[in-house]
């Protein structure tokens, strides 16, 4: 008798496993409504500008400016859910045994969260450039459309930042409410301390995440500034995402 040994089936392409990691972000009901409200809010903040603002704030710059703010809100739990709910929602044994080299899952969820990234400026670019056209008809104000490369490409990076700090938080705690709870206090308690202590100001211009990217939203950083951002970002992405995956690499999925 003899014994036919059948080829152990190809492991899953990192594009394949992204377009996986993109539809799980859209299959939960907390997904789907968090991008739901993240298009709606890339809207709503621009047109309420159009109707409320000074004259002046009606343009494609600023609206695109305005839409990123809700956006970055949002784009950070989602990145968090992309990884927890593997956890929540019980696939991380599956996911894990399908696709043991856990490296591999982790790059295709950073890339997933990053291709959501660019969806949400491509949200905010849309939703500014509407506003900018429906200005003129609505309102007696006029507008301008004149925006630069280097606000466009801050934007793209300050969002896609800001939602794998997200990834790299849900990758440390893999608890939703906890990890969630954390990224929105933690920052909180450092601002409150910072703006209460100041011999503590240094710590706000290089550790505060939200202080050193915040002239990204328009386009100003430049010089001292990316030096700044990059401090920060050591601390809210690299170290987190270094943490969480020591720890998945020493933990059973289960």
């Amino acid at each position: 008798m003899t014994t036919t040994l059948l080829p152990a089936p190809p492991a899953p392409t990192l594009p394949t496993l992204t377009r996986v990691e993109l539809r799980k972000s859209r299959d939960t009901r907390a997904g789907f409504w968090l991008l739901l409200t993240l298009g709606v809010a890339a809207l709503a903040v621009p047109l309420l500008t159009m109707f409320f603002a000074d004259p002046r704030a009606k343009t494609f710059t600023e609206y695109l400016t305005l839409a990123q703010f809700p956006v970055s809100l949002l784009l950070p739990v989602l990145g968090i859910l992309l990884v927890t709910s593997e956890w929540s929602q019980r696939t991380a044994m599956t996911t894990f045994a399908l696709v043991p080299q856990r490296a591999r899952v982790v790059v295709a969820k950073l890339l997933a969260a990053a291709l959501l990234a660019l969806l949400g400026v491509v949200a905010t670019l849309v939703a500014a450039g509407l506003v900018t056209a429906l200005t003129p008809v609505l309102t007696d104000d006029a507008t301008s459309w004149e925006v630069t490369a280097q606000h466009v490409l801050q934007v793209v990076a300050l969002e896609v930042l800001y939602v794998l700090v997200g990834v790299a938080f849900g990758l440390l705690l893999r608890t939703s409410p906890l990890a969630i709870v954390l990224y929105f206090v933690v920052p909180t308690i450092v601002t409150v301390l910072v703006t209460t202590i100041p011999a503590l100001d240094w710590v706000r211009e290089w550790l505060d995440l939200t202080t050193t990217t915040e002239p990204m939203y328009s386009g100003d950083l430049d010089g001292a500034g990316w030096a700044r951002a990059g401090t920060a970002t050591v601390l809210w992405f690299v170290a987190p995402l270094i943490g969480g995956w020591v720890r998945l690499q020493r933990s059973e999925i289960a």
